[in-house]
């Protein structure tokens, strides 16, 4: 069985402004977030606040091209299966993580901080609590 992997707040402010940098230096822009009601809503918010982005949405049904997707894990593929499956322009497609699980193949609109240091889960600080009922 994989250990899990700890992040500390410090890590996240680090990853999250390496994924800054990233997108800053694109052309593209985007008018607003679009992200999953558990694990995306602590980056998307930081990550708004340093791209200056006021707009976040939660579980949209469609999702235009001009819309920053955001997550905390790309993992299996499942969650970016399906939120491609949502969007108008699958091409136009950015989606951010703070991870990626190491060993997987990565889409293209795939934009993220760091991978795994194992296949054990990844526990936030904002899941700590989540993660710790599930091991009981």
């Amino acid at each position: 069985m994989a250990l899990e992997q700890y992040v500390s707040w410090s890590e996240i402010d680090s990853l999250i402004e390496n994924l800054y940098d990233t997108i800053s230096k694109s052309s593209r822009t985007f008018s607003s977030i679009s992200t999953l009601s558990r694990g995306g809503l602590v980056p998307s918010r930081l990550l708004a606040d340093h791209l200056g982005i006021k707009k976040i949405t939660v579980d949209e049904k469609i999702i235009t091209s001009d819309v920053l997707v955001v997550d905390d894990i790309f993992d299996t593929g499942k969650t970016f299966d399906k939120i491609l499956s949502r969007t108008d322009d699958p091409s136009k497609l950015i989606y951010v993580t703070m991870f990626a699980r190491r060993g997987k193949k990565y889409p293209s609109q795939l934009i993220y901080g760091r991978e795994t240091d194992s296949d054990g889960y990844v526990v936030f600080p904002w899941d700590k609590l989540e993660f710790q009922r599930t091991k009981k």
